[in-house]
């Protein structure tokens, strides 16, 4: 019995973009299900749950934003948002609103398939409940709260362990500074976006090989920040 391809549902206004990826996503193994519009795009997710989600911004009857809060009350599945916008506030929004990661217009297909792949292994990674990760020489023991490379522990204090951890099982999903904030030291911490900067800083200089130019804890300028450990083929 042939096993089923993954369901994307793009949910997007301009006939160009679904021409771009319908044969793209079918080409890398994934059914490519089209919306123009966001009331047809949730009445979609309502009616058949997609695997996965790509989602315009700027759609006709509703700000992408609104269709995102309204989708994430009755669907779990990763949501990607497509955007023209520049502006990082839009991007952080849609994050904090629970989109597991942003892709810019114009965009690149390679791109696009590679943040659908994260979010997707993010999800199974979420099901599954991973105790233990493992990305290459590191291991991260979620349930003893250790952190270990090649068999040696790494020392971490319990905010350090607490922000590292954060990032962990968002498993290559971008994390907002806002979301960092608020899950380590509380919501009145939610705007000191230069504490987060030392500690991120302190994580690096354990974890990282080379904390100049770090390759697991990667910064997205101006939002917040996403691990690579697990996910750095994508």
């Amino acid at each position: 019995m042939t096993a089923s391809r993954p369901r994307v549902l793009v949910i997007d206004d301009e006939p160009q973009i679904h021409r771009f990826l319908q044969p793209a996503l079918e080409a890398a193994g994934y059914e490519a299900v089209r919306a123009d519009t966001a009331t047809d795009g949730l009445r979609e997710i309502a009616r058949k749950p997609p695997d996965a989600v790509v989602l315009d911004l700027g759609l006709p009857d509703m700000d992408g934003k609104e269709a995102l809060a309204k989708a994430r009350a009755f669907y779990d599945g990763p949501i990607i948002i497509l955007s023209a916008r520049d502006k990082e506030t839009e991007k952080i929004d849609a994050l904090d609103l629970g989109a597991d990661d942003y892709v810019e217009k114009p965009f690149g297909v390679g791109e696009l398939l590679a943040r659908l792949r994260v979010a997707l292994r993010h999800r199974l990674h979420q099901k599954g409940a991973e105790p233990i990760i493992v990305a290459g020489d590191l291991t991260i023991d979620l349930i003893k709260r250790m952190v270990t490379r090649a068999g040696v522990a790494i020392r971490l204090s319990p905010k350090e362990y607490d922000l590292f951890a954060q990032l962990v099982e968002g498993g290559g999903k971008v994390i907002t500074h806002r979301q960092l904030l608020t899950a380590v030291w509380g919501p009145a911490h939610e705007a000191d976006v230069q504490y987060l900067r030392v500690f991120i800083a302190q994580l690096r200089a354990k974890i990282e090989t080379d904390p100049a130019s770090p390759t697991q804890i990667v910064t997205e300028p101006g939002v917040g920040y996403r691990w690579y450990g697990q996910d750095s083929e994508a």
